[in-house]
């Protein structure tokens, strides 16, 4: 009898800055049953330098694309970190106009804590720290970002990502990813491009990274 060949998975690589991110998306991976291969990354002294080195070197074998999920309010904070910035940006749009294997920068600014304010129909554009500690009942951000279920509880209750996308608009987006899918080629085209006078302003660009993985989990 023949020996069954084992079927290799196509697969998302999501580099993330820090504990939140990577508990929120480690758990819909799980809910949704997709498949994603996380590579959390805390940038603690590295910065973006650090993740960027990450990219670089991690391999490319049955990679449909990789999400580079990153903050922007350290760029907005330290000159050092803009130049940094800068350059993960440059290499993430060489690689695509390459056509190689699609890199998306997701910018979040001012962090992933303002996006997950947005989960919920009652937030207004407060302080997110000081609304997460009062609305969600955390003792403190710290043990927010330290929650394995915090997608559950950003996805329960009348929560929702899908509140946050609506609220999210390309004109607020620092970097725009253009792509195009061809799900029987599993192929992936990417462009993308930048304004650095939208550095700043508040918003993000994460509605990409739902609607590539949603495309390919229908």
């Amino acid at each position: 009898m023949s020996r069954k060949t084992r079927e290799i998975k196509k697969n998302f690589k999501v580099f993330c800055e820090g504990d939140t991110e990577y508990n929120y998306i480690d758990e819909m991976r799980r809910q949704k049953r997709l498949s994603i291969a996380l590579k959390p990354l805390n940038m603690k002294g590295g910065g973006y330098s650090n993740l960027g080195e990450q990219v670089k070197t991690d391999g490319t074998t049955n990679c449909l694309a990789k999400f580079i999920i990153i903050d922007g309010d350290r760029a907005i904070a330290e000159d050092g970190e803009k130049k940094k910035l800068r350059e993960l940006l440059e290499y993430c749009i060489l690689q695509n106009r390459n056509r190689r294997i699609p890199h998306f920068l997701i910018v979040n600014y001012p962090d992933f804590e303002y996006l997950a304010c947005l989960h919920i129909r009652k937030y207004k554009g407060q302080n997110a720290a000081q609304y997460i500690v009062k609305e969600l009942g955390y003792k403190s951000v710290d043990e927010f970002k330290a929650d394995k279920k915090v997608y559950n509880v950003l996805n329960t209750n009348g929560n929702s990502y899908n509140l946050m996308l609506s609220l999210l608009k390309d004109e607020f987006c620092f970097v725009i990813n253009s792509f195009s899918i061809n799900k029987k080629q599993y192929e992936i085209k990417t462009s993308t491009v930048y304004d650095w006078s939208k550095l700043g302003v508040k918003g993000s660009n994460i509605h990409e990274f739902f609607k590539v993985i949603n495309s390919f989990n229908i």
